[in-house]
C-alpha cells in the first residue's frame, strides 16, 4: 500500500512554522516591512501622557526621524542626530533630556548640554552598528601605523556624527572635525586645506561618495582601511599615495540597498524618481536621481509635486511616515526586502513609559554620561564643525 504525505491543516501554529503567518501578540515586528504591532499594553499611551505632564518643563523628549510612530508622538522635537543634540543644548532649563535614538546620539547630547542636565536613553541596547565598527583601540592602532610610516602629519581625521564619543574625542585630540551627511563636503574642504590626506571614520560610503561625487577626487584616490587585516590590508605605497583613507564601516540599513534595487523599481514604476541617503553604496548613489541627508529627503518629498512617484533609500519608519503625510504622492521604500533599523527600534513605547515614570518617581534610569576628558576633546571636534564656513 502506497502512502502519501498530506500537508498539515492551516492551524495558527502550522502557519507560523511554515512562515506564512504572524502572531503580533507574541512576535513584535514580524511583519517586515509592514506595520509594527500595536503596543501590548493599551494603557501605555495614557501612562506616557500622564508621566510627561507630571514632569512638565523638567523633561525634554527628543525623537530621531527613524523612531517608530508610537514614540515620535511624544517627542517635543524631531530631527536627525545633530539637530537633536543642538536642540538639547538649546534647552538649558530642562533637567532631563530623554533621547529617543541610539547611544552615540545620547552621548553627543550629553557633551553639548550643561552640567546640571542629565541625558537618558530609554534602552541601553539601542546602539548603532556603524558606530560600533570603529573602536578606539583599533583607530589608535591605525594612527600609530600612519605615524610609523611618516604620513600622520599629513593626515586630518574627520569623523561622521554617527560615531562614538571616544572616536570624536580621538578626532578632537588630533585636530580634526566632525561632519554630518549634510556638511560632509564643507568638512572635507576644511580638512584638505590643512592636510594632504583625510582619515575618514567610520562610514566608508559617505566618505567615498562625498570625495568622488562632490570633491572631484577619483576612486583611485580612496583606499579602504580594514581594521581586521594586518596593516589595514594596505601597502605602504597605497597609504602614501591615497588622498582618502576610508575606515571599513557602513550603515546596516543603507548598506543593503543595491543597484538591482534601483533597476527593479524603475522597471516596476514608470517615471519614478530614486532618492537615497549618501550612506548608500557608491553605485547606488550614482544610479539615483537625488542624494541627500535625512533632512534633505524630507524637504524634497515635501516639495515634490502631487502625483509624482518616489522610491526612497533610507530607514523604513521615515519612508512610511512621509508616505502617510503625502497621500497625493506615491512614496515607497526602495527595496521591499529591507527591514527597520533594528537598534533604533529598540526604543519602543514600553521603554519610553518606563523612563518617564522612573523620572516621576525621582530615579534617573539609563543616564548617559561621557567622561570629562573624552567630552572635552569631542567638544573640540564638534565646535570645529559648528565653525565651518
Amino acid at each position: 500500500m502506497t502512502s502519501t504525505w498530506t500537508e498539515p491543516s492551516n492551524t495558527a501554529t502550522a502557519l507560523l512554522l511554515l512562515g506564512r503567518g504572524t502572531d503580533p501578540a507574541s512576535e513584535r515586528g514580524v511583519d517586515c516591512p509592514g506595520d509594527l504591532p500595536a503596543a501590548s499594553d493599551p494603557d501605555l499611551v495614557a501612562r506616557a501622557t500622564a508621566a510627561k505632564a507630571a514632569l512638565g518643563d523638567r523633561v525634554f523628549v527628543l525623537g530621531h526621524h527613524y523612531q517608530r510612530d508610537e514614540v515620535i508622538q511624544f517627542a517635543d522635537v524631531t530631527g536627525d542626530s545633530f539637530k537633536l543634540a543642538r536642540e538639547a543644548a538649546a534647552r538649558p532649563d530642562a533637567e532631563f533630556i530623554i533621547f529617543c535614538g541610539v547611544h552615540f546620539m545620547a552621548e553627543s547630547a550629553d557633551i553639548l548640554t550643561g552640567p546640571g542636565q542629565r541625558v537618558v536613553l530609554p534602552d541601553l541596547a539601542a546602539g548603532c552598528s556603524m558606530a560600533d565598527m570603529a573602536v578606539l583601540g583599533q583607530v589608535e592602532a591605525a594612527w600609530d601605523e600612519f605615524t610609523d610610516l611618516g604620513i600622520a602629519d599629513d593626515i586630518v581625521p574627520v569623523t561622521y556624527m554617527n560615531s562614538s564619543a571616544d572616536i570624536k574625542g580621538f578626532v578632537g585630540r588630533n585636530e580634526g572635525v566632525v561632519c554630518t551627511s549634510s556638511n560632509a563636503k564643507r568638512a572635507l574642504t576644511w580638512a584638505f586645506e590643512r592636510g594632504q590626506k583625510v582619515f575618514f571614520l567610520p562610514d566608508q560610503h559617505l566618505g567615498r561618495n562625498t570625495a568622488v561625487l562632490e570633491m572631484g577626487l577619483t576612486l583611485d584616490d580612496c583606499v579602504l582601511w580594514d581594521p581586521h587585516k594586518p596593516h589595514g590590508g594596505l601597502t605602504p605605497e597605497q597609504l602614501r599615495e591615497a588622498k582618502m583613507i576610508l575606515w571599513r564601516g557602513h550603515c546596516s540599513v543603507h548598506g543593503r540597498f543595491t543597484l538591482d534595487s534601483v533597476r527593479e523599481v524603475r522597471e516596476r514604476v514608470p517615471g519614478v524618481r530614486v532618492l537615497v541617503h549618501p550612506e548608500c553604496r557608491h553605485e547606488v548613489v550614482r544610479a539615483a536621481d537625488e542624494v541627500g541627508s535625512t533632512e534633505y529627503i524630507i524637504k524634497a518629498l515635501d516639495a515634490a509635486p502631487a502625483g509624482s512617484s518616489w522610491a526612497v533609500g533610507t530607514e523604513l519608519n521615515l519612508v512610511r511616515r512621509m508616505a502617510l503625510a503625502h497621500p497625493d504622492k506615491q512614496i515607497m521604500f526602495l527595496d521591499r526586502a529591507v527591514c527597520y533599523c533594528s537598534t533604533m527600534n529598540r526604543i519602543d513605547l514600553p521603554h519610553l513609559v518606563w523612563s518617564l515614570e522612573e523620572l516621576v518617581a525621582g530615579r534617573v534610569p539609563n543616564q548617559i554620561s561621557v567622561d570629562a576628558d573624552t567630552a572635552k576633546y569631542a567638544r573640540v571636534a564638534l565646535d570645529q564643525m559648528l565653525a565651518l564656513p
